[in-house]
């Protein structure tokens, strides 16, 4: 064999190479952007259910509209939000104001009796185990593609063809100091 085939032969493996790294990356982002989708998915739920949930508190509630103004100003606020980190925060003040806002209801026995209410306060309890379940989704799928444009032979290429870091979604700082603290259980009434 020539040294035109052993050229041609290291041009056609480096060809492939670099087809196949491209490739897996395209698959990696896309995987992240899938699974920040189905976080949306789960916030636009969550964001439709708290006006309900705020118009049912109201009619027992009607003082507590310090309370009710700043839950809908959190939703507002999450639903203006763009990049991931400005939603995180958003979302994570979402989440105290609707703490607050189960925190007044406590007060009202009539209200916690609320059937409508209840039913709420169970869908918005179920939304939540889904967009943690969504987040730590997104996380693993930012991971993968994030160690994968580190790794020896992509991150020779993936600045220069357009693959940069994601952002992970992440808990603010009052999320995190709300984990922080072990939850209070009492059996009695």
């Amino acid at each position: 064999m020539s040294t035109i085939w052993y050229v041609a032969i290291a041009v056609a493996v480096v060809l492939v190479i670099l087809v196949v790294i491209y490739n897996r990356l395209v698959a990696l982002r896309q995987g992240y952007k899938n699974a920040y989708a189905d976080i949306d998915v789960q916030l636009k739920q969550r964001h439709d259910l708290v006006p309900n949930l705020v118009e049912t508190v109201k009619g027992y509630a009607a003082h507590e509209s310090g309370v009710l103004q700043k839950v809908t100003e959190a939703r507002a606020s999450a639903m203006r939000a763009g990049s991931v980190e400005e939603r995180g925060r958003a979302e994570g003040a979402l989440s105290a104001a609707l703490g607050q806002l189960f925190a007044v209801a406590e007060s009202y026995p009539q209200l916690k009796a609320n059937e409508n209410f209840r039913q709420l306060q169970s869908e918005l309890e179920e939304l939540e185990n889904k967009i943690a379940a969504a987040r730590r989704f997104f996380n693993n799928a930012v991971a993968e593609y994030n160690t994968h444009i580190e790794q020896f032979p992509a991150v020779v290429l993936a600045g220069s063809l357009g693959f940069g870091h994601a952002e992970m979604f992440a808990l603010d700082e009052g999320e995190k100091a709300a984990a922080s603290v072990p939850p209070k259980v009492s059996f009695g009434s």
